[in-house]
């Protein structure tokens, strides 16, 4: 009974951010209002959406506890895959925004860096088929510091 009005109040939701946001936004943030219960079901526990630490140059779409390890997801959402995959769409600078967001979020709550991972989540939405992939561990602090020293992007 109760996903079922988390699911009625997701739509609604939905209906009044497509009346008042460009297409685009009203897509993504479907996609992480989609994604924030799937993670749940997964059994993980969102703490944040959205989080950005003083300064707002980063940002975190979720945070979640996974078991012992805190997860900073960043949510890719597309309405067609024309152009590829979503998650393909997670760059350098997003990697690094993620980063910066994450060791803010686990400095503030006491997490020790090595239980903090960064995950991408991709979200393909096609009419009304919803395919959700999720790649744990995508992005690793060590792997962007070694490409940004390198001068290499993503």
């Amino acid at each position: 009974m109760l996903r079922w009005l988390y699911r009625l109040a997701d739509r609604a939701r939905n209906r009044a951010r497509v009346r008042r946001w460009a297409g685009d936004k009203a897509v993504g943030r479907r996609g992480e209002d989609l994604v924030h219960r799937w993670l749940q079901k997964q059994g993980m526990t969102v703490v944040a959406r959205n989080y950005r630490p003083p300064g707002g140059k980063s940002e975190a779409d979720l945070i979640a506890w996974d078991k012992e390890e805190l997860a900073v997801v960043e949510v890719k959402t597309r309405s067609t895959a024309e152009y590829g995959p979503p998650e393909r769409n997670v760059g350098h600078e997003k990697h690094q925004k993620m980063i910066s967001a994450g060791e803010h979020y686990a400095r503030r709550a006491n997490v020790p860096l090595e239980q903090v991972r960064f995950d991408v989540v991709s979200v393909l939405i096609v009419g009304k088929t919803v395919e959700i992939e999720h790649f744990p561990g995508a992005v690793r602090r060590r792997d962007v510091q070694q490409r940004a020293s390198a001068g290499r992007g993503y």
